[in-house]
């Protein structure tokens, strides 16, 4: 798709794989339009540069460190909806179970409180940006960035996000975000990846 050293990832399911929460529409524009734009942006911002060898982590915190605000929030962006492909699956969602459920319980006392708190989270943050279930040390704790933050650049694992920009629910649910975010939680999530990400 891109040329250059970061190319775009392909899906880990078919574009029609979420339906009916996510379309093969929103899909079409998301990943197809959105996410193929910050790479082939991204690759052009680095063409002749010193990070034009990097890997895609690399970019994000160089960027990071030395404000370069461009590079950032296009390698950004392009890591952070990787994230959120696989941060889903068919017939996902619901309550993990094993080691996960008893992070989880350790950490914020039920699912339920869980569940709340990270769909408050996504619902509540302010214009763009992503809801992040992370490991912080030995706790799981729920976090909101805006724009193309990315915990990456600080001292956590992300676990899941969650994208709650516009265009990753406009077509779908206009502007309703809760009933995204609920069904992206309640159908969606995919504790498999969360869990190979625990390490």
């Amino acid at each position: 798709m891109a040329n250059g050293p970061i190319t775009l990832p392909e899906l880990p399911w078919a574009d029609n794989a979420l339906d009916p929460v996510i379309s093969a529409n929103t899909i079409s524009y998301h990943y197809g339009k959105h996410h193929n734009a910050y790479v082939t942006k991204l690759n052009g911002m680095i063409e002749g540069t010193d990070m034009a060898d990097m890997d895609l982590v690399s970019i994000i915190k160089k960027s990071a460190a030395d404000g370069s605000a461009g590079i950032f929030n296009n390698a950004a962006q392009v890591w952070n909806h990787t994230f959120y492909w696989h941060s889903m699956k068919p017939g996902g969602g619901g309550a993990p179970s094993g080691k996960l459920a008893d992070m989880i319980n350790d950490s914020f006392g039920s699912y339920d409180a869980f569940r709340t708190q990270f769909g408050n989270t996504a619902k509540g943050q302010f214009g763009s940006g992503w809801a992040w279930l992370v490991k912080n040390g030995d706790k799981l704790e729920v976090v909101g960035t805006p724009n193309a933050e990315t915990p990456i650049t600080g001292d956590s694992t992300p676990l899941l996000t969650i994208d709650v920009w516009e265009h990753a629910y406009y077509l779908d649910h206009q502007n309703a975000r809760p009933t995204y975010v609920d069904a992206v939680i309640d159908k969606l999530l995919n504790w498999d990846f969360a869990e190979q990400n625990l390490g």
